[in-house]
């Protein structure tokens, strides 16, 4: 895919957060373009450089801010997401060519409740997901029609109706093939990715 199609995906890989994740990959794909994301959770040079890579290679980017915070008491707030935002940001600022129009979506629980850890991103598209997959969704597809008003994408309502059809289409294809739980929990998201762009392309043809 190409830099103008392709979004970044910078977000936790928590089991809470897969419920907003599926179906932003769905919204991305179902709007014609690509997500990019990196699997891997080391925090390595591996895959920082994996990172870069991937910011280089997108025209947009989504950061999704709703973990900065400590899951308990005593413990540090997780703060990669922030760090690939800013990854992000330099690459846009200093990248210079086609990286000097790139475009940013920042996602949040709750709206101003970022301002208190990173007051510096004031002014920036920000959404507001309150957890709920169906406000993702429509976060999502609200920005990529802003940026890209000559095209006509579905409503949010739509979006969330068709990926439930999607979500029903790929449970029973797991079952024909035998994954448990364990196997589609643990599922490669460049897995879960093809199966989206297989089920919207039989739609397409229907």
């Amino acid at each position: 895919m190409s830099f103008e199609k392709n979004v970044f995906i910078n977000c936790p890989f928590d089991e809470d957060y897969k419920l907003l994740l599926k179906p932003i990959l769905f919204t991305i794909i179902h709007c014609g373009f690509h997500p990019k994301i990196a699997e891997s959770e080391d925090s390595g040079e591996t895959r920082i450089k994996g990172i870069e890579k991937l910011i280089e290679e997108s025209r947009y980017s989504i950061h999704d801010l709703s973990r900065i915070r400590a899951s308990s008491k005593g413990d540090i707030a997780r703060f990669n997401m922030p760090f690939e935002l800013g990854l992000d940001f330099g690459c846009k600022r200093f990248k210079g060519g086609q990286h000097s129009d790139k475009k940013s979506l920042i996602l949040d629980i709750s709206r101003y409740r970022y301002q208190k850890a990173i007051s510096d991103i004031s002014g920036n598209d920000i959404g507001f997901h309150d957890s709920k997959p169906e406000n993702a969704i429509r976060e999502v597809r609200n920005w990529l029609q802003k940026l890209n008003h000559t095209q006509k994408f579905p409503s949010a309502n739509k979006l969330w109706m068709d990926y439930l059809e999607f979500n029903d289409v790929f449970l029973e294809i797991m079952k024909m093939h035998h994954f448990n739980k364990e196997d589609i929990k643990k599922m490669p998201w460049s897995e879960f990715i093809d199966y989206i762009f297989e089920w919207y392309e039989a739609r397409r043809k229907v």
